[in-house]
């Protein structure tokens, strides 16, 4: 019997799907398949709590899918010949899949498209992740957006109708006997149980993304004032479900619309957060036409920086959240223990990194491409370079984030740091962002260790370096 196959990759869900939307519609049995590949994303596979997650995805969607009488079949690859032998084994007659837009996954979904195409197959691919496709909008001369202020009007005026699609009321199987990987034998999970703290914090797959959007939306007009507030629970926390496709853009817009019930003032209130999701539109964007960034700065002129060379004791420092800046340590310490940071601490530990210690940003990109489990090449590239100041619409180099003003003016209490510096829990409120001022019998009465007594890097020295480096570079000096 002719099949359809939809070929599931990052969109873990069954609603607003339109692969599988189309393959319902060819009115063919289906065989849902996951082919797993890492090989195939080159330097960029994915790093540990990404696998973590993709694990319990993967689960969770096969469970829906048994749920309907079906179920998720999973297959090695490489891609294409795992696909091709799927084929010959269902006399399938259509593949569906929604569209990766990392360079490397264009490359091999365009030679999977030509090869079956060629087969005779029916092949489809759409969008299932973006509001717009990084190439329907452009400026007016015709060029790629590089500042998101006017992408984001262009594309904002598009969507405010977008609709996400129900999930298939009746799916039809093929009945075809096929073997198939199990979910376990993928080597996805830790070898030893460094996931207490994701496992406690996270829900993946749709049900869990469904609960935490409804959780947001109904409190989203209170995100503007808690966004920046890492001590306080005002963010979405979508980004992992949204990376992995458990749940659409579309799907969140159709959420802050349903609470909204007929307010006409609903845009202005919640516009904060769907500037947000616009920035993950605008990192595609600039992924899809600029895929040398993942490597190298946009801004050219940024080659000529005399960034420093990493010295390993302090790289290492940052990454552990050991430098002695409280702020910088509380965050990567989040890091590490959930996969996740407050977005307004991930622009504090990377200006730390990127101006203080005045280290490459890809060394940054590169520890929080293996410790996030949201890790989204294009949003990593974005963040790090419009941080570093070396990409489109950049925060300018010589903005440098004071970690202790930051600290005091967004965790005042200092709850934030208190949850993940234990070793700073009896320090004042006035000071647990400085405990070094502390005198050190104060010190001493608060238990203050030495990396918090004597941080190490000297604050006002290193910004003086940055600010020099970014000098010379403009000034055309060799490095």
């Amino acid at each position: 019997m002719r099949v359809a196959i939809v070929w599931f990759r990052r969109d873990l869900r069954l609603i607003d799907n339109p692969a599988l939307d189309a393959a319902v519609r060819s009115g063919l049995p289906i065989v849902a398949l996951y082919v797993h590949s890492p090989e195939e994303d080159g330097d960029w596979r994915a790093g540990a709590a990404s696998n973590w997650w993709l694990h319990h995805s993967l689960v969770a969607l096969d469970a829906q899918l048994r749920e309907r009488g079906g179920r998720l079949l999973v297959r090695r690859g490489p891609a294409l010949a795992a696909m091709l032998r799927v084929i010959a084994e269902t006399g399938a007659a259509a593949v569906y899949w929604n569209r990766c837009y990392e360079p490397a996954s264009i490359a091999r979904d365009r030679a999977i498209q030509s090869q079956l195409q060629a087969d005779g197959l029916t092949v489809e691919s759409h969008n299932a992740a973006l509001f717009v496709e990084p190439w329907q909008v452009t400026t007016q001369s015709g060029q790629p957006y590089r500042v998101f202020t006017p992408f984001w009007k262009n594309v904002i005026g598009r969507v405010t109708h977008a609709l996400p699609s129900p999930a298939p009321r009746a799916l039809r199987w093929s009945d075809a006997t096929l073997p198939g990987e199990a979910i376990e034998s993928l080597g996805l999970l830790p070898q030893f149980a460094w996931d207490r703290g994701l496992r406690a914090t996270w829900t993946p797959g749709e049900q869990g993304a469904l609960r935490r959007l409804r959780a947001f939306a109904a409190q989203a007009t209170r995100y503007a004032q808690a966004r920046d507030r890492p001590d306080q629970a005002g963010t979405s926390m979508l980004s992992p479900h949204l990376h992995f496709g458990e749940v659409s853009p579309r799907q969140v817009l159709a959420a802050l619309q349903r609470e909204a019930q007929g307010d006409p003032g609903w845009m202005d209130r919640v516009e904060p957060y769907l500037r947000e999701l616009g920035w993950r539109e605008f990192a595609h964007h600039l992924l899809y036409h600029f895929p040398a960034t993942v490597e190298h700065n946009l801004n050219a002129r940024f080659d000529h920086l005399a960034w420093a060379e990493p010295e390993a004791k302090l790289l290492r420092a940052w990454q552990r959240g050991r430098t002695g800046i409280p702020i910088v340590d509380a965050g990567m310490r989040q890091l590490w223990e959930i996969g996740w940071m407050h977005n307004r601490v991930r622009m504090i530990v990377a200006s730390f990194l990127t101006k203080n210690l005045r280290y490459h940003w890809r060394h940054g990109a590169r520890w929080f491409w293996d410790t996030l489990v949201d890790a989204d090449l294009a949003a990593n590239t974005l963040g790090w370079q419009w941080v570093a100041g070396t990409g489109a619409d950049a925060a300018p180099y010589f903005r440098i984030f004071n970690p202790v003003l930051q600290g005091e003016r967004f965790d005042p209490h200092g709850h934030y740091v208190r949850r993940y510096l234990p070793e700073l829990a009896r320090v004042p409120a006035a000071r647990i962002h400085r405990p070094w001022t502390l005198a050190p019998a104060q010190q001493q009465e608060f238990g203050v260790c030495d990396v918090y007594a004597r941080p190490l890097v000297d604050l006002a020295r290193s910004r003086e370096a940055a600010l020099e480096a970014h000098a010379r570079m403009r000034a055309g000096e060799p490095r």
